[in-house]
């Protein structure tokens, strides 16, 4: 079968999933969003991509499915369902799980996913999954205003007096930045190292 016909189906079928899971909650209005008008957009530009790549595979169809990588079949698949039992608190019926907020299921899905290539470091990935984590802090948490839990509950007790719920994502986001920074020093000179041996 064609390799953008495949990818095509998957990417709609994910979206037409998505849709389904998160059709009970009310998308709100452009003014006041709803928790899931950005699950809903995400999930159409999803299902937008899987139609663009079926519509390729027919213009092109030369790619074939050379085999199933189980690398990226079972990492990427881990590192979401990671990602949705740590977020919030999970009942499994035999253990909850904790919940630790966007702020550590964020790096921890996109570390776990990014192994899901052979060519990905560790090294690159910590910066990446910092930072694009504290992105999503501010864009969700703080600009969209929208009730994702960013921190583990845990720390609420800790939260200095008079600070806003915006001050501590601002705050927790502008720490995840610095560290993004810093991480990044160790995994660029390591590329330049490589670089200088080829």
């Amino acid at each position: 079968m064609n390799q953008s016909i495949l990818g095509g189906i998957v990417l709609i079928a994910l979206a037409v999933f998505a849709w389904w899971v998160i059709s009970p909650l009310s998308a709100g209005t452009m003014r006041a969003m709803g928790p899931a008008m950005m699950p809903k957009m995400l999930a159409a530009l999803l299902g937008l991509c899987g139609l663009l790549l079926v519509v390729f595979g027919f213009v092109k169809p030369d790619a074939r499915v050379e085999g199933l990588h189980l690398r990226p079949a079972i990492l990427i698949p881990l590192g979401l369902v990671v990602f949705g039992l740590t977020i919030r608190p999970f009942d499994l019926g035999f253990v909850v799980t904790p919940g630790l907020g966007l702020a550590v299921a964020g790096p921890l899905a996109m570390l776990i996913g990014g192994q899901a290539s052979p060519q990905s470091r560790l090294l690159e990935l910590i910066p990446l999954s910092l930072i694009l984590t504290a992105f999503c802090i501010i864009l969700f948490g703080d600009l969209l205003n929208l009730a994702i839990p960013v921190y583990p509950q845990a720390l609420q007790d800790r939260i200095p007096a008079g600070w806003s719920h915006h001050d501590v994502l601002r705050a927790i986001a502008g720490a995840y930045v610095v560290l993004g920074a810093l991480t990044a020093i160790p995994a660029f000179a390591a590329a330049r190292r490589e670089k200088a041996h080829v």
